[in-house]
């Protein structure tokens, strides 16, 4: 991989069009990034595509916004993060910031037949992203019980403690019982991020995390009030938009900034979306009952629930690269890897296929799905519309 100028447009484009069909969450999110960025585009390798996920896993914030971002920047570059951090997230934050100007209809479907078929298309392509990785990542019995462990201790402590005890525990077996020299040689990363870059990304990030509560309570001033509690979130916050929804209602529910009902309307058309449950945040920011909120108050707090994670990746990245090309790093990287692949089945049964199959038909409709994607290699967005018609042919009967 090699950034070069002129390429932001292309990674707004290409993370536009995910951001329009990414149903399902983060998980979900995932398998569609691996089919159109390493399946279909080839713009980086299995093995970084996991490495990415494994550090972002790490890191506080979205998930798949942060591996977003990283694979913008070394498309091209620091502009390419904005670029996709966009693409991805516009659709989403349009819709729910519209929801939230009284576009009640958004809502009144949320449990309809095709909302349930497109949960259904992410259980599809959850299993194929799981079942591509694992034949790359778990080649062998020793990577294959990694996986299987990461995936038990995931589904007895589904929190995100759990997932990075899981990832941290992959990575010391890999370093303790896979050989170095069975690693394959791993290509640069983070081209054209110095490190100069990275310590300022750190200086932000920690300057903000500490200068904003004091701004906002020297000033008195909303916004800044606003910019605190919505960074904080994205800062402090692991495992993904469901962990930090209780997080937010305490901060905007409790100081009376968003009524309770109109909290849990708004995290309901947040299923309806594509894209990062994150955008949530614009929701908040636009149904405030005092200003900034409007348009205003849902760009701003968008912008700051994302900043947090956008200045991790920035700032890990130039590290990264390093860290990861050592033999040792390698070893651990591939213990790592075998349980990402266990996260990944670990969250296809729970909450995932807990939540979504109800009966002989949604299995049906999720392995023809699946088969689709598989042996036809249909392309994702269009089994997401076929899951949709599905799953309305489905209440239809019902």
């Amino acid at each position: 991989m090699s950034a070069a100028p002129g390429r932001a447009a292309e990674v707004f484009w290409v993370f536009l069009r995910l951001g329009l069909t990414a149903f399902g969450g983060p998980v979900a999110h995932l398998g569609y990034f691996r089919d159109e960025l390493v399946t279909r585009r080839r713009w980086l390798d299995e093995k970084t595509f996991v490495d990415l996920v494994a550090l972002c896993q790490f890191l506080p914030g979205p998930v798949s916004s942060k591996v977003g971002m990283a694979v913008g920047i070394a498309r091209a570059g620091v502009p390419g993060a904005g670029a996709a951090w966009l693409g991805f997230t516009m659709p989403s934050a349009i819709a729910l910031i519209a929801f939230a100007y009284g576009i009640a209809t958004l809502g009144a479907g949320l449990e309809s037949g095709w909302m349930h078929g497109l949960k259904i298309a992410a259980i599809a392509v959850v299993a194929q992203a799981v079942l591509g990785m694992a034949r790359t990542l778990t080649p062998d019995r020793e990577r294959i019980a990694l996986a299987a462990v990461a995936a038990l201790v995931v589904l007895a402590c589904p929190t995100a403690l759990g997932q990075i005890a899981a990832i941290a525990a992959g990575a010391l077996a890999g370093w303790l019982w896979l050989p170095a020299r069975a690693m394959a040689a791993t290509p640069s990363f983070a081209l054209g991020l110095s490190r100069a870059w990275a310590l300022a990304a750190w200086a932000a990030f920690f300057g903000l995390l500490g200068g904003l509560p004091l701004a906002a309570a020297a000033t008195g001033n909303r916004a800044a009030a606003l910019l605190d509690s919505f960074y904080r979130a994205g800062a402090l916050v692991f495992g993904g938009g469901h962990v930090v929804l209780p997080l937010l209602q305490a901060e905007v529910v409790r100081t009376g900034w968003v009524a309770n009902d109109v909290f849990l309307a708004g995290y309901g058309a947040a299923q309806a979306v594509p894209g990062p449950l994150f955008t949530f945040a614009a929701y908040l920011g636009a149904v405030m009952n005092t200003p900034p909120n409007g348009w205003s108050g849902g760009l701003l707090c968008l912008a700051a629930i994302f900043l947090p994670g956008f200045l991790l990746v920035v700032g890990t990245l130039p590290f990264w690269d390093a860290l990861r090309c050592s033999p040792a790093a390698q070893s651990a990287l591939a213990g790592v890897n075998a349980a990402v692949v266990g996260l990944l089945l670990a969250a296809l049964y729970r909450p995932m296929w807990t939540s979504t199959i109800r009966g002989a038909t949604d299995f049906a409709l999720a392995l023809v799905v699946f088969l689709l994607l598989v042996v036809r290699r249909l392309p994702p967005w269009l089994a997401v519309l076929l899951a949709a018609a599905g799953g309305a042919a489905i209440a239809a009967v019902r």
